[in-house]
């Protein structure tokens, strides 16, 4: 009897779901839509998995009837409450098990091919998770408002604010703060109208690769920004470190960009990810089965 593993990366627009057989090779994919547990009691991620795991196996040339001989890991955006992860899995399912974790979970499965280390998420949110001789450590992940000092979101912000700051007077302004003001109405007054239009994590994260094109041209206000971003991953490096992980890996977009940067900073410390987090999920669904 064959034995298959699916895996889900379940993000608050879309998620992706993979199986795989029992040598973890990719037999399809599939696509479902916003999956963030928080979002209406977690029932559009329901729907999302529901719906793409039956294209998924449909694409496989696999009987739907197989899915009681699979093993099913979830990780979620959305799903950093436990009494969010048991509810979600405690729903109908027609696997032979399912394990739901966080979605920075996933991601360190698959930055570290299952094994140890640690892993900061760096994106429009930030987060940080390690797992260290079977204990796992979680930090940030609080969200815009509380938390995710290393986000995309909170420094996109910070170039608001500077910009504006900027043009009243009360500090150096460069080329990116200007452009910043332009992009967002041309006048100061237009910028406070924008901040107002109920902004959203993406609104402000959206204004990074502003920020890395003016880096590399050498503005000066970017270069403080990257600067207060990496000490933002400096604090997060230091913690890791007190709980002994002995490597870290990276995932989002803000953090791949960011690579070149933090390996100079970092040396061996700093490590690309061996697999995508969706992977990591099918190689946490194996590790379910064997525990």
């Amino acid at each position: 009897m064959a034995t298959y593993f699916l895996g889900v990366d379940g993000g608050g627009t879309n998620c992706r779901i993979r199986l795989a057989d029992e040598n973890l090779v990719t037999l399809a994919d599939a696509n479902g839509g916003r999956s963030n547990l928080q979002i209406e009691g977690g029932d559009p991620a329901y729907r999302s998995i529901t719906e793409g795991t039956r294209e998924v196996f449909a694409k496989a040339g696999i009987d739907f009837s197989e899915t009681a001989n699979t093993f099913a890991c979830f990780g979620m955006a959305g799903g950093r409450l436990p009494s969010a992860r048991e509810a979600f899995g405690k729903r109908e399912w027609p696997f032979a098990r399912v394990t739901v974790y966080d979605d920075i979970d996933i991601a360190r499965a698959g930055a570290h091919g299952g094994g140890d280390g640690g892993v900061i998420i760096v994106g429009t949110g930030s987060a940080a998770m390690a797992l260290v001789d079977g204990k796992r450590h979680q930090a940030g992940g609080w969200g815009f408002h509380i938390g995710d000092q290393m986000s995309g979101a909170i420094l996109g912000r910070e170039l608001v604010r500077r910009s504006v700051e900027a043009g009243d007077g009360l500090r150096p302004g460069s080329p990116l703060t200007d452009a910043t003001v332009a992009r967002l109405g041309g006048t100061l007054d237009a910028v406070m109208d924008w901040s107002f239009q109920d902004r959203r994590p993406a609104d402000y994260g959206a204004l990074v690769p502003m920020i890395m094109d003016y880096f590399e041209q050498g503005d000066a206000v970017a270069r403080d920004l990257i600067d207060l971003e990496l000490s933002e991953i400096d604090t997060y490096v230091a913690w890791f470190k007190a709980r002994h992980v002995t490597k870290m890996a990276a995932v989002g977009g803000f953090g791949t960009r960011l690579y070149p940067m933090m390996e100079q900073r970092y040396g061996d410390f700093i490590v690309r990810p061996q697999h995508e987090p969706l992977h990591g999920a099918v190689i946490l669904a194996a590790q379910t089965k064997s525990a």
